[in-house]
């Protein structure tokens, strides 16, 4: 019984922003539970060879190469997914930017920028795949979240705030769609070693402060996401709903 929780067999997740980092380890996680994949990035070399990685691994995999900022392309994604008979049973919202500027030097296109893709995306996404999940009765959201779904620093503040959004996001989904049978939750994870992070990685001040204040006393792996949002796309979690999870090594519990 407990192995047939996890289990994603039958089942297609589409994960936005998987051909590298924390998207790519989930894709790849979730394919060695069952599932079929849908990679997605704007980068068609890029893509292409996670997906190739990935079928060289024995998955199924798909790919969908669209901006997730462009309304009309991810209709159409949805809509040649529909043409190939490919449902959609799990969407993990994970594409995302940062962008590290004081406030009073942020102009509004580079705000806007981050909360179109961190936020308003999710938002798009997850409403084309409500759309087609509400007549099944069925469906799996994952809305990848942050530390600064709850706390801020200084120099990030488009970022905190769509990871603010984000938070309640998840919730909004659960409030309108947790009664067609579909679970909107969250991860928030702490500080991960991603490409996205190397600068901050390879900052001595910085490292130090991460692994000072963080109780596992070092970063986190992408992989170690894997666990997670297994367990959210699985019938492990239907009744599991409107929640965020952290994986950050214990740095919220903490002061």
């Amino acid at each position: 019984m407990s192995k047939t929780l996890f289990d994603l067999t039958g089942r297609t997740a589409l994960v936005t922003g998987s051909s590298r980092g924390l998207g790519n380890a989930m894709a790849r996680g979730l394919a060695e539970a069952g599932a079929a994949v849908i990679l997605n990035g704007s980068d068609a070399d890029r893509l292409g060879a996670a997906a190739s990685a990935l079928r060289g691994d024995g998955h199924t995999v798909l790919e969908s190469r669209f901006d997730v900022t462009d309304e009309a392309a991810v209709a159409a994604a949805f809509e040649a997914l529909d043409r190939q008979g490919v449902e959609v049973d799990i969407l993990v919202n994970n594409a995302g930017i940062q962008l590290r500027k004081p406030m009073v030097d942020l102009s509004t296109e580079e705000w806007r920028r981050v909360i179109e893709i961190n936020l308003t995306s999710a938002f798009v996404i997850g409403r084309e795949a409500a759309r087609r999940m509400i007549p099944r009765g069925r469906g799996k959201i994952v809305n990848i979240g942050s530390l600064m779904s709850d706390l801020a620093r200084a120099t990030i503040a488009p970022y905190t705030v769509a990871k603010g959004g984000i938070k309640m996001l998840t919730r909004a989904m659960t409030a309108e769609w947790a009664e067609s049978g579909i679970q909107a939750n969250a991860i928030g994870p702490g500080y991960m070693t991603t490409d996205m992070n190397r600068a901050l990685m390879d900052n001595p001040t910085f490292d130090a402060w991460v692994k000072g204040r963080t109780p596992s006393r070092r970063w986190g792996r992408p992989d170690e996401l894997v666990g997670t949002v297994v367990f959210l796309a699985s019938p492990a979690s239907d009744y599991v709903n409107g929640q965020i999870i952290y994986v950050d090594g214990g740095m919220l519990a903490v002061l």
